[in-house]
């Protein structure tokens, strides 16, 4: 007797919680179908036994036993198995498919025509239905309940000014008749256009006030520090001109040749002098930290006499500089004046991969690492960390000052440098940034920053920040920690002794991101 043909449609044979062809079907007392794995995989995690379909509840837990006859009519249905939809199921926070069953998916978007949340399955129809082509999709929203009209249970589409509410177009026609009425994003943009005036106002106004009433308080400070860095200066221009005058005559005593050329070096001190006053009356940035270079070459091309040599002039000329940027500049340009001053050491850095832990994602030119989750395809290499979340920059750092700057999105980060000894397999202080002898970091944990050293933690009091700069000046043995935003804020500065090349590096922890910034003098 010849076969008999199949005349069903694929949807029949799958499964209502994977979405796929049923796999050892079971039939429960229902009459609803599904996979063997799958409902014992729901049944094992709930403390109640019910059709993930129909919602029945079972007193008892029924035993499962395959559908032999269903399974064969599977067999012979040809068509290839469906693939699984790629979407995830909705976890805490997420907005639930309103028409899954079962374990619901997260929604794509929402439909404030049907005023319902759709997974990318069930919105195909969205899509490919003419009459549903025109409905309004947004992103998926849990509060559509809320843009509903509570009288009609239609969604609330015109603003009505005379009562000063939200309404749909059913009391349009009932209860507002004759009302001036608008469409809800006309009133949107004339209101904001109203609140962003109010602000500005109100931001003014207390502006002027907090000016006016500063003004004074900023006046008597300024004449205190004036008077203050006054006797200071004459300080240092006596104990100047005593060494001065000493070295001249320790040099005329040994040869007049000497003395000739220690005048002449007094007078081309006071040249840069005026030089450097002139300097002080410039308002561009660029131009002075330029000058200020240009000096210092100069210096040192300059034959000096010992003992009187550079570091006499370098701390003339430091001073004189110090005295410029404290003194003679507005209190608003200080901050401009240190970021110039650091931008002359700026180091571009570049994360190395090799150090990278596995759950690290590198992107933007190898400038930018993400905190992933999941693990990448790095290979094998006895640079990368394989317990802490860590990655290290490809530049050594040493015998020189570099200024770096970061953006981090995270809610406990470590930002610092470290020797290439710096442990890279296991779990112990040893692989840790700022648990050892041999890194040094900045804690960023919100709501505050912390300096680590071997396993010891210096807490900061500071406003948060998602920018932070680094300056490190190795041959000082100076390593500092600037907030970075509006203004330059010193955090903390690390004074010690560095004896090896340092690599900066960062240590990120839950969702988190961290970008080295590529700076010009426009950024600040």
């Amino acid at each position: 007797m010849a076969e008999a043909q199949l005349f069903v449609s694929q949807d029949e044979f799958t499964c209502s919680m994977c979405l796929d062809t049923l796999t050892d079907p079971v039939t429960i007392p229902c009459g609803h179908n599904f996979c063997l794995k799958c409902l014992t995989d729901c049944w094992d995690q709930s403390q109640e036994c019910s059709c993930p379909q129909c919602r029945h509840t079972f007193t008892t837990r029924p035993e499962l036993n395959r559908n032999t006859l269903l399974n064969e009519v599977i067999k012979k249905f040809k068509r290839p198995r469906l693939s699984p939809p790629s979407q995830n199921y909705a976890g805490p926070g997420d907005v639930e498919c309103d028409f899954c069953t079962g374990k619901k998916f997260r929604a794509v978007k929402s439909c404030l025509t049907c005023m319902a949340s759709y997974c990318q399955t069930h919105l195909q129809p969205h899509f490919e239905v003419a009459a549903w082509k025109d409905h309004k999709l947004v992103d998926p929203d849990r509060n559509l309940k809320e843009k509903l009209c509570e009288k009609h249970r239609k969604g609330l589409e015109m603003f009505c000014r005379t009562d000063k509410m939200c309404i749909c177009l059913m009391c349009v026609v009932t209860g507002h008749n004759g009302h001036e009425m608008v469409e809800l994003e006309r009133e949107r943009e004339e209101k904001e256009v109203s609140m962003i005036l109010f602000i500005h106002l109100k931001t003014d106004s207390r502006e002027l006030e907090h000016i006016l009433m500063s003004v004074q308080r900023e006046m008597e400070e300024i004449e205190k520090s004036f008077t203050s860095l006054i006797r200071c200066i004459e300080e240092a221009h006596r104990k100047l001109t005593e060494r001065i005058r000493e070295q001249e005559k320790r040099e005329t005593e040994k040869a007049e040749g000497v003395m000739e050329q220690l005048k002449k070096e007094i007078e081309e001190l006071k040249r840069r002098e005026a030089e450097l006053k002139e300097l002080s009356e410039t308002k561009d940035h660029l131009h002075f930290l330029q000058v200020r270079a240009t000096l210092h070459r100069e210096f040192d091309q300059t034959e000096v006499c010992a003992p009187l040599g550079s570091r006499v002039l370098y701390a003339y000329l430091d001073w004189f500089l110090l005295i410029v940027c404290v003194v003679l500049r507005p209190h608003s340009q200080i901050s401009s004046l240190v970021f110039f001053s650091l931008l002359s050491d700026f180091c571009p850095l570049t994360l190395d991969i090799n150090t990278a832990h596995r759950v690290l994602r590198l992107s933007e030119g190898n400038k930018m690492v993400t905190h992933a989750w999941t693990k990448t395809g790095y290979p094998d290499h006895p640079d990368r960390f394989d317990r802490y979340v860590q990655v290290l920059c490809r530049e050594a750092l040493t015998g020189t000052r570099c200024y770096w700057e970061v953006e981090g999105t995270a809610s406990d980060l470590m930002i610092g440098v470290a020797y290439k000894g710096l442990g890279r397999k296991g779990q112990g202080v040893e692989c840790v940034l700022g648990k050892n002898d041999k890194s040094w970091c900045l804690q960023w944990s919100h709501p505050q920053y912390s300096v680590c050293h071997k396993n010891k933690q210096t807490v900061i009091r500071a406003p948060y920040s998602p920018r932070i700069g680094v300056y490190l000046d190795w041959p000082a043995g100076s390593l500092s920690f600037y907030s970075v935003s509006h203004t330059m804020t010193l955090l903390h500065r690390i004074n010690t002794s560095f004896t090896e090349p340092l690599y900066p590096g960062f240590c990120l922890n839950g969702y988190s991101s961290v970008k080295i910034c590529h700076l010009t003098p426009c950024d600040h």
